[in-house]
């Protein structure tokens, strides 16, 4: 509930504060006192558009805050969504600056205005004479309609259901547009892969055929460098071992005569033995290279054949080949695995698609055994408000399955029992929707869990009995729920458990809206000039006093 509205300049509004009750309260006052204007600031906290025109004082910021008591159920996921702090109470406040920057607040949280309307919407709910209202919305309708069925159960887990029905949709669409992307790219990924499995390369096969190309290429280059080292080793006149091994036994023959001399022969003996192992080396190697004009006739197709696909691939080794193979090869793998995948997912949406049919069939017998007994039950209150001649019809088709079941609602409406019935969003006015909300809202009260309801002036144009009985459903509604009415009736300013006087006063050349709760004396004085005019008479005092004590 709003327990406390306070506004600093705005409009004719210095500076004011409001603190309401938690039931039924009233706001009267003189046309163009300021009413309207309690409520044009009060949507600025609901997250309607600032104007900086309104600035009472064009030097100073515009204040609006609205303390609300919450229930921590019903706001909690919006906290939690948006990151919020949850306290109780709830202050949201809207700052218009000198210059025109608007900037909101959550407990004193800076947030933007869709955070601001989606919060608001939660906790409260402003009719004015003329906006579309929204009784005239199909969500709204089904939600009223689905309250006097009481099948909240039901209706959570076809809910949850259908949740998952359009997750499975949604996959299967994604992996047909996948599955159809795949099979036009198929043929050509398996032509490719297939002229990759035929060369059938082995892990850095390229790069060990080039090695072996550029050996047989230099075959004899390399074969008459190893014949020549090899002979000047050991089959030249004075091979290089013999020499070294004739020095070493030279140098062994000193080796009495001066302690340096051993060392140096030790490593000429190794000098031999590794230029003798060198030799062995050497001829074994020229042995092994031979060349071969057929194995050298095989590497040139075998690599012109690589190179082919290395340029048409645009990689430049054996690993990057075999990556592009595996690549294609797991794209085909999943063209065959998708087709698994999706009949498996048809058949999920199958049965899920059968279980909310069953269920949608049973919410929408339901919705259509609470019409009848709605229908009559609204008219008979429209006729009391002062509208003997309206109905609704509450018309239900039947359409595809949806988040609600597969029933399209729509509230149809004859003002003057012409049996050309309309939507309500059409063909009603807004004085029409005020007083077709206020029965409708009076109804289901108990069902759904309503914000604070504000009315602004919904007894236009009804007087006498019609505005008593107004009272009647307003007093009702406000049993469980906090309702503020603007209004100029005295029988619904009757009913008040809070009666608000809205006044303008001439301060420092300036007009001034005021406001103040009314004492039991200052109601029924107020409520006899509502009957009377400005001088009241004691039959009027005296009918006021009857209205308030009731």
């Amino acid at each position: 509930m709003l327990y406390r509205l306070v506004i600093q300049n705005y409009a004719i509004i210095d500076e004011l504060e409001v603190d309401f009750a938690g039931n039924l309260n009233v706001i009267t006052g003189e046309t163009g006192a300021g009413k309207s204007i309690l409520l044009g600031a009060l949507s600025l906290i609901l997250g309607e558009r600032a104007d900086p025109a309104v600035l009472f004082d064009k030097t100073r910021k515009c204040v609006i805050e609205g303390a609300f008591r919450v229930k921590t159920a019903q706001v909690q996921p919006f906290f939690d969504a948006n990151e919020l702090d949850l306290d109780d109470p709830v202050i949201i406040r809207r700052e218009i600056s000198a210059a025109g920057k608007s900037r909101a607040f959550i407990n004193d949280t800076p947030v933007n205005l869709s955070q601001l309307q989606e919060l608001s919407a939660l906790l409260v709910d402003l009719h004015q004479q003329f906006d579309t209202l929204e009784v005239g919305k199909s969500n709204f309708q089904r939600e009223v309609v689905d309250a006097l069925a009481g099948h909240t159960d039901l209706l959570q887990a076809y809910g949850k259901r259908f949740t998952q029905y359009a997750r499975l949709q949604k996959e299967l669409r994604e992996m047909n547009a996948l599955r159809d992307n795949a099979n036009k790219e198929a043929d050509y990924n398996k032509f490719l892969l297939d002229e990759l499995l035929d060369i059938n390369l082995q892990e850095n096969e390229i790069e060990s055929l080039e090695a072996e190309q550029q050996l047989l290429g230099h075959a004899e280059e390399i074969k008459g460098t190893l014949n020549r080292i090899y002979f000047q080793l050991k089959e030249d006149e004075q091979p290089l071992l013999q020499q070294l091994r004739q020095l070493q036994q030279s140098l062994q023959g000193l080796a009495g005569f001066h302690k340096d001399v051993p060392p140096l022969a030790e490593r000429m003996q190794s000098s031999y033995l590794e230029l003798q192992d060198l030799a062995s080396e050497v001829e074994r190697l020229n042995d092994g290279v031979q060349f071969d004009g057929e194995r050298m006739e095989q590497l040139n197709e075998r690599l012109a054949l690589a190179y082919k696909l290395m340029k048409k691939h645009g990689v430049q080794d054996t690993a990057a080949l075999l990556a592009i193979r595996d690549s294609l090869q797991e794209k085909l793998d999943g063209v065959l695995n998708l087709d698994d995948r999706i009949r498996d997912t048809e058949r999920q949406l199958a049965a899920c698609q059968e279980v909310l049919e069953l269920d949608a069939q049973k919410l929408s017998e339901q919705r259509k055994a609470q019409t009848e007994p709605f229908e009559a039950r609204v008219n008979a209150l429209l006729a009391q408000v002062g509208m003997p001649n309206a109905r609704l019809r509450v018309d239900i088709a039947e359409g595809a399955l949806q988040a609600y079941g597969k029933d399209n609602i729509e509230f149809l409406f004859d003002a003057n029992r012409s049996n050309q019935f309309g939507p309500i969003r059409k063909v009603a006015s807004g004085g029409e929707l005020s007083r077709l909300m206020l029965c409708i809202k009076s109804l289901v009260a108990r069902s759904v869990s309503l914000p604070t309801l504000i009315f602004d002036e919904i007894d236009t144009g009804i007087s006498g009995e019609a505005a008593k009985q107004v009272g009647i459903i307003m007093k009702e509604l406000a049993r469980g729920h906090q309702v503020i009415c603007i209004t100029h009736q005295p029988q619904l300013a009757g009913k008040a458990d809070a009666h608000y006087f809205v006044y303008k006063q001439l301060v420092d050349d300036k007009v001034k809206t005021g406001v103040r709760l009314l004492s039991q004396d200052e109601r029924i004085t107020a409520i006899a000039k509502m009957l009377g005019g400005e001088k009241p008479t004691q039959a009027a005092l005296e009918n006021a006093r009857e209205m308030v004590m009731q």
